[in-house]
């Protein structure tokens, strides 16, 4: 088998490796194991050729790998999930916030929450809040 069939495999083989990973750097290996598989068919010496593997490898990781990255990461405006998200939404205080010092209770979309107030103010049943703040299960909220 000749060898720049072996430097194509060893493309194929780094790109088939890049579809399951997400850092688009394989990718450029393999691109560079494609530099390595046309110095091969040029019949460069096997020093040569791993030359070519590694200039064009890093060449490809300088200035390939931003473009790629930019082409597929643009992200359109990012989404609150998880824990983040409860920043910023309204609830009711179900149990009175007393003090910094005193957790109460917070309902939000139907859940119920441990609460503290934001601003060491007294919160009463009934005041309508807003997150500011969580730590942990601990929500900070000052009244609305």
């Amino acid at each position: 088998m000749e060898i720049w069939i072996i430097w194509v495999l060893a493309a194929l083989l780094l790109f088939i490796i890049e579809l399951f990973t997400a850092g688009l750097a394989v990718i450029c290996l393999a691109i560079g194991a494609g530099g390595g598989a046309i110095a091969a068919a040029c019949e460069a010496s096997p020093q040569m050729q791993f030359l070519t593997f590694a200039i064009v490898s890093l060449i490809a990781l300088i200035c390939v790998r931003p473009l790629l990255k930019r082409y597929f990461y643009r992200g359109g405006e990012k989404v609150a999930t998880n824990v983040s998200a409860m920043i910023g939404k309204h609830g009711v205080v179900c149990s009175d916030v007393v003090s910094d010092d005193e957790h109460g209770r917070v309902m939000i979309e139907g859940v119920d929450w441990r609460a503290l107030s934001a601003d060491n103010e007294e919160l009463p049943k009934g005041t309508k809040v807003v997150v500011v703040a969580i730590d942990s299960v601990v929500l900070t909220v000052k009244k609305l």
